[in-house]
């Protein structure tokens, strides 16, 4: 059976809701897929879940229609190749890939259908692009008339300035040079002002229109608190409000990801690692059970995620600081790519910003490169210290003016603020002193035990309790200072210095800088919140609620929902696919509410295309009626 279409449809609407079963584009949708269809070159910007590639899925299939050929789609990952084509070929569409998993034969098999123009969308990595062999077929193609477009996912990846640069996408200028007159379209979620322009230059797209989306992802909740005990946070923060959802908790290193994921195993929750320093066939292992099943916590390194298409992912958090804003919200956007609510939560503090203070410094870039490197630390510092709408700062730093959200942590739970001028100043100060005292430098420890007057053997030993500045901040916290010293490390205030001991250890120390001196007059005051990590608490765990995508079911319907459901997994085991690339939740959901009687309900229900309407239309009401 065929979907209804109303008779004035466009191709592209015709194709969007033939092929893909909606009923209408999103946001700046119809006008990418117009402006490629008609053969112009774009770059496109638009938030994880928002819809990318629809805009380059349609132009492909409309321009194959009109006998144009076949797309090229440059992605940077095999498991996002197959899936994308798994689903491609669920709605009906021929598609394939060429990566290391196909073997020879089936290689061959693969560049033959394309030669005989079998193929609408190609996807390729982009070291295979380049080879001699591939680029021997594209030539025959370009020079035959069917090579119709070419799509560069993750687009951020060409940039030096990107939080995720991979040198191979540099070659990619070939396409512009070689291949003259195919359109080119390039996607990314992230990507701030300067990640543009380095964009557009690498690419040769300067004739492109740009197509900038809303950064904005309202279903998302923003949280960020003091760390603590991260371990008792993220469990506090697991247990209490999604106990049985999928999940991503970031680490920034291989041993923290193992030592993370096996204590939340202890503690009963469904996890598995990720990091590059685990064989390839456990991390694809762990990779397809964290999409093909429910509720696992995947706790990785960001050598995962890229390109995860899996729409139910209820959380993100981080148990360690990410490098910059761009990392963290492309990260934290790999929550609720279905559109309903999601959290993201971060824990951080004065180690985090010392870390990555440290692996800027000491990195072998360019001194331009590391001052571009701090100041997006810094700007995620500020988000972090932030008392104002996490949401406006986040929004802000992509040059997007927003209100107030009402549904960060902060709109909900406005914190305190104290003023740390006086701190800082005593910081700075007994820094300084104890240089010119001793003529060595100290760490971050040290130099607090001596503001805060405690008697320890080292501060005797140097004598620094005979220092004026001894025991000036002993109204002080612990937590208050290392929240200072969290401030004037991220703004260059105060700077690292590595010390190399016999033994072959380091430790990390303090100096003064140039940023130390307005800071010690009082010019440049140093405001913070007051600390909000919270206690270990007992462990609770939430009686099972519905999935997000039927909370709003009435019974009979949520009955039918999880039947859906569990029908779903058993196709998508038979297809080994991922059960959202069969249907997405919130399709089950709204079968579920009408309660179809024939195939002529199951029609304009969203994702329900027509080839997905033949192949399990029957199936889907038999489903519903309880048979």
């Amino acid at each position: 059976m065929s979907p209804r279409l109303s008779p004035a449809l466009s191709p592209a609407h015709a194709v969007l809701q033939a092929v893909f079963g909606y009923e209408r584009f999103r946001g700046p949708q119809q006008a990418i897929v117009e402006h490629v269809i008609a053969g112009g070159d774009a770059l496109v910007l638009m938030p994880t879940g928002g819809g990318k590639s629809l805009c380059y899925q349609v132009p492909a299939i409309v321009r194959q229609q009109q006998g144009r050929g076949v797309t090229i789609v440059v992605s940077p990952l095999i498991a996002l190749m197959h899936d994308q084509v798994g689903a491609l070929h669920e709605a009906g569409v021929s598609a394939a890939f060429l990566n290391s998993t196909l073997s020879y034969d089936e290689t061959q098999d693969v560049e033959l259908r394309l030669q005989t123009g079998d193929i609408t969308l190609l996807y390729a990595a982009p070291e295979r692009l380049n080879t001699p062999r591939f680029l021997g077929l594209l030539d025959s193609l370009y020079h035959g008339g069917h090579l119709s477009l070419f799509a560069i996912d993750e687009a951020h990846c060409v940039s030096q300035w990107g939080h995720d640069f991979r040198p191979e996408y540099r070659a990619l200028t070939v396409l512009h040079e070689r291949y003259a007159g195919v359109p080119r379209i390039a996607l990314t979620a992230t990507a701030d002002a300067l990640t543009r322009a380095d964009i557009v230059e690498r690419l040769q797209l300067e004739g492109a229109q740009h197509f900038v989306s809303s950064f904005d992802r309202p279903n998302i909740r923003y949280r960020i608190e003091e760390k603590k005990e991260p371990l008792a946070q993220l469990l506090r923060f697991i247990e209490r409000e999604h106990p049985d959802d999928a999940g991503v908790v970031y680490c920034q290193s291989r041993k923290r990801v193992e030592e993370m994921s096996a204590a939340l195993v202890d503690a009963g929750l469904k996890s598995l690692p990720y990091h590059a320093g685990l064989p390839a066939e456990v991390r694809q292992q762990n990779q397809d059970r964290f999409l093909r099943e429910e509720g696992i916590v995947m706790v990785a390194t960001i050598a995962f995620g890229m390109g995860i298409d899996k729409p139910d992912v209820r959380f993100v958090a981080h148990v360690d600081m990410p490098k910059n804003i761009e990392g963290y919200y492309q990260e934290t956007g790999r929550a609720g790519r279905d559109g309903l609510n999601a959290d993201a939560w971060m824990a951080y503090g004065l180690q985090d910003v010392v870390n990555q203070r440290r692996m800027i410094d000491e990195s072998p870039a360019s001194e331009e490169f590391k001052q571009v490197m701090r100041g997006k630390l810094d700007a995620l510092l500020a988000l972090a210290e932030a008392t104002d709408c996490r949401r406006v700062r986040l929004l802000g730093y992509f040059g997007e003016y927003s209100t107030p959200c009402g549904n960060c942590d902060n709109c909900l739970n406005p914190p305190a603020v104290w003023d740390g001028t006086d701190a800082a100043r005593k910081l700075l100060s007994t820094i300084y002193r104890v240089q010119q005292a001793s003529g060595l430098s100290f760490g971050t420890g040290h130099i607090m035990d001596i503001v805060r007057g405690k008697d320890t053997e080292k501060v005797k030993q140097f004598g620094h309790d005979k220092l004026s500045t001894f025991g000036v901040g002993k109204d002080y916290s612990e937590a208050q200072l290392r929240g200072v010293l969290r401030q004037l490390l991220a703004t260059g205030a105060v700077g690292l210095q590595k010390v190399m001991l016999e033994s072959g250890h380091s430790f990390d120390t303090l100096s003064l800088t140039e940023g130390s001196r307005p800071v010690l007059k009082g010019d440049v005051p140093v405001l913070l919140r007051e600390s909000t990590a919270s206690a270990p608490a007992k462990r609770t765990r939430r009686s099972t609620a519905p999935p997000a995508a039927a909370a709003n079911l009435g019974p009979d319907a949520q009955a039918r929902f999880i039947n859906l459901k569990a029908w779903r997994a058993e196709v998508a085991r038979e297809h080994n696919l991922p059960a959202y690339v069969i249907f997405h939740d919130a399709t089950l959901a709204a079968i579920a509410e009408r309660n179809p009687a024939s195939l002529d309900d199951l029609q304009g229900i969203s994702g329900m295309g027509a080839k997905k309407l033949e192949a399990y239309g029957a199936e889907v009401l038999r489903v519903v009626e309880g048979r």
